[in-house]
Formats: structure tokens, C-alpha cells, sequence
């Protein structure tokens, strides 16, 4: 209604009063003027309803950040909405939009936002998790990190550097170059921060541990606005806190990852026929449940579900990160007649450019199991049975895919400065689940949430009965319903809440009362 304005010469405040006096907020500030707009003391923001607290949050940040700061209908706020993966989070309305260039620009931000009582925000990299309001808010500031994509790797080759927005295909297309890479996410698309501050798995996993055992260093913006580095000698216990708490300590705006050689791999997808399910659990449990696991042996088996063609499909994403175009550990696998294979060495960064996926309403959820082939049977009956004749509006895709966490994956956080996650390797090899589901239409929401929620319960109880549940989260698949960072354990969470307590004293990153980021995993209590 308003873009005309931005045409003429005119300040952010300038802007925003036009509109206070357009609208005049249910006469809360009618007789307001620009020059008291431009004075107005912070604390206006408890006094205001919601809509007009929009006036001192983003009119003093675009006192500061100046053209960094966009309001709907600018293109800037247009780009930043249309890359959210899930409409869920798309179809929230941020009172503006921030995208930093530098580290000092979040710095400016985080300590003008949090002096101000009751003013939210939000934490956008490349928006990966489906959940409403984990990467975006209504009427607050969604600080949109993806202009800090830099991407450098020390001389000695010890260290690549990573801005927090960059994506894993950026770093992969990088590090390619130099016979490097990390570990990282294995969709390109996906955002290195995101990834990272929730654990992440990687192709690499068994190798190296989680992607956040292999950090070294995090910049971090803490809630004072401090300009910080969490190190193994700088800030231990921030350091290790971060691996795995996501957003609950401040905004990290670099990653020091450790780098290490990397050629070829073998990548891409077997499919079968859903008859043969039976078999490619068994080959699939094989892999993941082997006393020695073979270290370059990363594969995921997923199961797909088309309401509307009432069709399923089973496949298997089977890398081996050296260049072998056959190796031993998936002959059981490709023993089994297959309807495709694409199968082939190639480069990371070519093997992690996937396709773009069409914006639909996203479900998430996760599990962690025990190693069985007969549990994953009684899966897929289970969801068979749950699923088949459920068909709402719009139609609906089902996707349950199982990976393996092996034991040795486990060894390394104790190795590198420890994590928070809580895994280890005296809980054995198990499987981690994503549950996912896409769907088109929003007003189906409601019963696609308690269809999945009722399946997931079958599922864990199952495994219980069977002595396969474990308690273990991954963050990065879990629903907002379900307390990831709760099952790393008591003391970990008795840590993490000291680690928060000394860094963000007021609890801005916090769940509690005074908490600003409301998004994300929130430690327990």
C-alpha cells in the first residue's frame, strides 16, 4: 500500500511515522510526531500493542543498518520469504527483515534489539527446518544471515573458514577445487549454520563424528552484543555447549571447521521394488549394525508413500566417500534386483546439488533405534496400516528414511573438545528415523499433525516393547512437539543451563519469560 514512498528520499522513521499516522494504531499514538518518534525512549515498546511495536524496533535498527533493513514489500523482504523451504514458515509476517554483512552488523542489531523489553526475533540461515516461527516470527525481526557466505581455508590448510549463511554446496564447490572438504551437510541446499549448531550428519560421519565435533572455533554474537570467539582454550565450555544446543547462547556468525584431503566418491541412489522391502532392511541393518563398520560407508534407505497413487517406493541413497565403484559393503545391497541405479563416481559438490525442492507444508519428526531388520518390518507394517487410506485434500507425501549412527561415530566428540548431545559409544550402533511429510494444503494441517504424531507413538512404543527405543533426538529432524535437547541427557542439560546462565545471564537467547528468540530447541527448565 505504502511502496510508493520508497521512491522519495525519505528515512526508515520517516516511513513508519506515515504509516503510524495512516492507521494511527486504534488512536494509541495519534498525536505522536517525528521528532518524538525520533526520541522515543525504548522501553515504548512495553507500552505498545504488538502492530506498533514495529516504530522503535525497526526504526532504530535502520537508524544503524541503514539499507540492510526492509520492510513487505521491498524486494530485499520479498527475497528473504520466498527462500524459506516450507510454507509454514513462509507465511509469517516479520515487521522487517535484517541481512547483516558483517559480523558488526549483527553485533549493532543483537545489542539494540535486546535492549528493548519484549522485542522478538528470529535467526534465519537457509531455513531447512520446516517448523513455523524456527527461522521466522510475526511482527518482530527476522535477521537473515546469508550475505556472511565467506568462505577462506587457512594456508597451512589446517582451517576452512565459513560464514554462518553460507550453504554446504558453497563450501563443497570450494573446497573441491583444493582436494578438501569437511563435514557437512549432504543436500547443498541446506545451511551451514543450521546444520552445524544441531550436531549434523555428514557422508562423513562415521570418519570424523558429527559435523559439530569437527569445529574448532565459533565467532559468535552473544546477547550483549560482544563480538566473541568460543575455542578448546578460548571459552571451553561455550565451545562445547554449542555443539548441539542450536540457537540458545547467541547468533555464531563463522565456523572454523578442520579440513581434511578428499577426492572422488562413489554417490547415488538403488532403487528396488517395495516387494523386495524385506531384503533391503536386512541388507540396510547389515551395514548399519556391522561390528566393524566400514568408516566410508555413509547410506540412507527410505521408504516413500504417494496418497493419491496409493504407490510406494524403496530406495537407497549408497555413498562410499573413496573412489570405488563396487565396494564390498553394498553387495548385499545391489544384490537385490533393482529398478534403478545412478550409482557413479563423482565430486561432492556435484553429488550435493539436488534439485529444488517445490515449496509445500513440511512435517518433521524423529526417533533413534536399535539395529533391526524385523523392527523395520514391523515399521513399515505399521505405517502401511496407518497411512494407506488417509488422503487429505491436496493429496500427501510420506517419507521415512533410516540412517545408521554407528558406534564409531560417537568417539569423537570426547576427542575434540566434547558436545552436548549425549551420544557415545557404549550405546551401541542404532538408526536414527526422519518421519517427514509434504503436503500442499495448510487447512489439512491439523489432521496431517495428529495422523503423524499417532504413527510416531506407534512406532516408539513398538520399539520399546521390542528393547530397540533409544532416547536420543536428533534436533535437526525433531518436531516442535518432541524435547531433543532434553534427551541428551540431565547432565548435559544441567550444563547447558550454567553455560547459558554465564553467558546470557538475562536470557534473551533463552525459553523462559525474558526470551527474544522464541524459535528453535530451548534447554529444559
Amino acid at each position: 500500500m505504502f511502496a510508493w514512498l520508497w521512491g522519495d528520499r525519505i528515512t526508515a522513521l520517516e516511513f513508519l511515522y506515515d504509516i503510524t499516522k495512516a492507521f494511527a494504531f486504534d488512536g494509541m499514538v495519534q498525536s505522536l510526531d517525528l521528532h518524538e518518534l525520533r526520541s522515543m525512549p525504548v522501553d515504548h515498546c512495553v507500552r505498545f500493542p504488538v502492530s506498533s511495536m514495529i516504530v522503535p524496533i525497526c526504526g532504530q535498527l535502520a537508524e544503524s543498518l541503514g539499507s540492510k533493513l526492509s520492510y513487505p514489500g521491498n524486494s530485499s523482504y520479498v527475497a528473504t520469504q520466498d527462500s524459506y523451504w516450507s510454507l509454514q514458515e513462509a507465511n509469517l509476517s516479520p515487521a522487517c527483515i535484517l541481512v547483516p554483512e558483517s559480523p558488526q552488523d549483527v553485533s549493532e542489531a543483537v545489542s539494540i534489539i535486546s535492549g528493548i523489553e519484549n522485542c522478538r526475533f528470529a535467526i534465519k540461515g537457509r531455513s531447512h527446518a520446516p517448523a513455523a516461527g524456527f527461522a521466522n516470527i510475526n511482527a518482530g525481526v527476522t535477521i537473515d544471515m546469508t550475505k556472511l557466505s565467506s568462505i577462506t581455508v587457512s594456508d597451512d590448510r589446517t582451517v576452512a573458514s565459513v560464514g554462518a549463511g553460507a550453504t554446504w554446496l558453497d563450501v563443497y564447490s570450494y573446497l573441491d577445487t583444493l582436494s578438501l572438504s569437511v563435514a557437512g551437510g549432504r543436500n547443498g541446499a541446506v545451511g551451514v549454520g543450521g546444520l552445524t549448531l544441531g550436531g549434523g550428519i555428514s557422508y562423513f560421519l562415521p570418519r570424523v563424528g558429527w559435523a559439530c565435533d569437527n569445529v574448532v572455533n565459533f565467532e559468535i554474537i552473544l546477547a550483549s552484543g560482544k563480538i566473541a570467539n568460543a575455542n578448546a582454550t578460548s571459552r571451553p565450555d561455550l565451545f562445547r555447549a554449542l555443539k548441539g544446543c542450536t540457537n540458545n547462547f547467541g547468533i555464531v556468525t563463522r565456523f572454523d571447521l578442520t579440513p581434511f584431503p578428499q577426492r572422488q566418491i562413489l554417490g547415488g541412489n538403488v532403487a528396488q521394488r517395495i516387494a523386495h522391502r524385506d531384503a533391503v532392511f536386512k541388507a540396510f541393518t547389515d551395514i548399519a549394525g556391522a561390528s566393524e563398520y566400514d568408516p566410508y560407508a555413509s547410506i540412507v534407505t527410505g521408504i516413500g508413500f504417494n496418497s493419491t497413487s496409493k504407490a510406494w517406493t524403496i530406495s537407497s541413497s549408497a555413498i562410499y566417500t573413496k573412489p570405488v565403484l563396487n565396494p564390498p559393503v553394498y553387495k548385499e545391497l545391489l544384490a537385490i534386483p533393482s529398478v534403478a541405479n545412478t550409482l557413479a563416481i563423482t565430486n561432492l559438490s556435484t553429488l550435493a546439488a539436488e534439485p529444488a525442492i517445490p515449496k509445500f507444508n513440511w512435517l518433521f519428526y524423529t526417533g533413534t533405534y536399535g539395529v533391526s531388520a524385523p523392527l523395520l518390518s514391523q515399521f513399515f507394517d505399521i505405517i502401511n496400516t496407518t497411512i494407506y487410506n488417509f488422503d487429505p485434500p491436496g493429496g500427501i507425501f510420506w517419507n521415512i528414511a533410516f540412517e545408521p549412527l554407528p558406534a564409531i561415530a560417537t568417539q569423537y566428540g570426547d576427542q575434540k573438545g566434547g558436545n552436548s548431545l549425549g551420544t557415545s559409544p557404549k550405546d551401541g550402533n542404532a538408526i536414527i528415523m526422519l518421519l517427514s511429510a509434504l503436503y500442499p494444503t495448510s487447512t489439512s494441517s491439523t489432521t496431517i499433525t495428529h495422523t503423524a504424531q499417532t504413527l510416531l507413538r506407534t512406532l516408539n512404543q513398538t520399539a520399546q516393547e521390542m528393547g530397540l527405543l533409544h532416547t536420543f533426538q536428533y534436533t535437526n529432524y525433531a518436531d516442535p512437539s518432541q524435547d531433543p535437547i532434553g534427551s541428551y541427557g540431565q547432565t548435559n542439560v544441567d550444563f547447558l543451563r550454567k553455560v547459558s546462565g554465564r553467558y546470557d545471564p538475562r536470557g534473551i537467547f533463552g525459553g523462559g519469560r525474558a526470551g527474544r528468540v522464541p524459535g528453535g530447541f530451548k534447554i529444559p527448565g
